[in-house]
């Protein structure tokens, strides 16, 4: 009796493991609860369908790193976007494959979180819309998104990821997609020395609360907010990009008001990002500010801060080192060494 019962189990046990069904296991993947500083603007309205989840930012952050998006698997979105400089670089115009090079200047990720716009030009509403920007031109990756699930369908360490945070294998544009803005999500950066004197953990030192004040008085207008960008296009009369393909905001709607209008960048981590301008233009803030105070080009469209006022914002040599002192207090440098 005994024995048949054996026998018995073993014939059930044989049939169970050649069966082909296959229930999934079921991951844990919590929701990363998002850590609004306070003062920052409301969240862009894509995070509703998109919140940050422990695997999904994991998975987010291995694709921000991935070099097979590129045609000759030589460049990730991290090869431009390096942490060290506020996830920016230092190159004038960006740099892709084959060093073919950009347009425009590489821009910070940083606060993706809050923003309205993506892109100079602010042609990408929707950061889960911006990965496959940078996969398709050809300056950058020169690929395409079914090249790049090609790549990394079978990848062992993608399969596992995907299935944690999708509950399924199947990798899709979609998915990478929304991977990679969840990931972005989580770069907050608001704990420099400017926050923590808000937080009245610090102080500044006279010269920098002096630059405060002219910042203030004389470039608060356009950096407003606690993202220190109003998040608005303008043409602040910045030497003209040479390329013919370039219009600014212009190029997005087509109006003859928005040519060679850009979107206000923030001046967080502004020390970390140079050079400056959307092509580069100037190597330091001293030449930003020099040459605010030299004038800049006219334009029909030219911002009223510099048309109301000749062309120019007029600084002194002690106003210039202070500002630029003020700047420097808007780094945070957990943010750029932080490894994740």
């Amino acid at each position: 009796m005994k024995k048949s019962l054996c026998i018995l189990a073993i014939i059930i046990l044989l049939i169970s493991c050649n069966n082909d069904y296959y229930e999934p296991i079921a991951y844990d993947n919590p929701q990363i609860p998002f850590n609004i500083p306070p003062g920052f603007p409301e969240l862009n309205g894509s995070t509703n369908s998109n919140k940050p989840t422990q695997y999904g930012v994991e998975l987010g952050e291995k694709l921000f790193h991935e070099k097979r998006f590129s045609a000759d698997n030589t460049i990730s979105c991290s090869s431009c976007h390096i942490q060290g400089n506020a996830f920016a670089d230092n190159n004038a115009q960006g740099v892709g494959i084959k060093n073919r090079v950009g347009l425009r200047n590489v821009p910070a990720i940083q606060n993706m979180l809050f923003m309205k716009f993506y892109n100079w030009d602010g042609n990408i509403l929707e950061l889960e819309k911006q990965p496959l920007v940078p996969i398709i031109t050809h300056e950058e990756m020169g690929s395409s998104i079914l090249e790049v699930i090609g790549k990394i369908k079978d990848d062992l360490a993608y399969k596992d990821l995907f299935r944690k945070t999708f509950g399924d294998e199947t990798i899709t544009a979609e998915r990478i997609y929304k991977s990679i803005a969840q990931y972005e999500y989580t770069l907050i950066s608001a704990n420099s020395k400017y926050d923590k004197v808000k937080r009245k953990e610090d102080n500044f030192t006279e010269n920098e609360a002096q630059g405060y004040q002219t910042f203030q008085e004389k470039c608060a207008s356009c950096h407003s907010t606690e993202l220190f960008t109003d998040q608005s296009f303008r043409n602040i009369g910045f030497p003209v990009n040479p390329d013919t393909n370039e219009a600014g905001r212009g190029r997005v709607t087509g109006i003859p008001t928005d040519y060679m209008s850009f979107r206000v960048p923030s001046l967080r981590n502004v020390e970390y990002t140079a050079p400056y301008g959307s092509f580069g233009q100037f190597p330091t803030l001293r030449a930003v500010l020099d040459y605010f105070d030299k004038g800049v080009l006219g334009a029909d469209n030219l911002d009223p801060a510099f048309k109301n006022n000749g062309n120019r914002i007029p600084l002194t040599e002690q106003e210039k080192i202070n500002l630029i002192l003020f700047m420097k207090t808007l780094s945070d440098c957990e943010f750029v060494n932080n490894t994740h």
